[in-house]
């Protein structure tokens, strides 16, 4: 399946995330999947609005505080994965805090050996 090119927001998540040690994208369901060891740690759409869910097991309670997040579907969010739909451009401060978010992420589901080398 191809998906439409990213920019923005989305392209650099896209960027930051296949940053990772062999982190691989995917595209299952119609969106961007991003896994490492065949586990995902990110799940971009972008197609309407942008829509992201990580898994955050640390810092989900401090996430679901903003106005824009809610506890992935799909029984995802027991398990500690966040859904974020921001509405408007993303600030400075909210995209480092993301890119810290899915480094939590990517520990979160990453084999400990890669984990451990970040």
């Amino acid at each position: 399946m191809t998906l439409p090119k990213l920019s923005g927001f989305a392209a650099e998540l896209r960027e930051y995330a296949l940053s990772f040690p062999e982190a691989t994208e995917d595209t299952p369901w119609g969106e961007r999947a991003f896994k490492v060891k065949g586990k995902a740690f990110v799940f971009l759409s972008a197609s309407d609005e942008l829509s992201f869910s990580m898994k955050l097991p640390k810092t989900g309670f401090q996430a679901l505080t903003l106005a824009f997040a809610e506890p992935t579907h799909y029984g995802l969010g027991k398990h500690g994965w966040v859904t974020f739909k921001p509405k408007s451009r993303v600030s400075r401060a909210l995209k480092q805090q993301f890119f810290d978010w899915v480094l939590e992420s990517y520990k979160a589901v990453a084999p400990a050996k890669l984990a451990r080398d970040l």
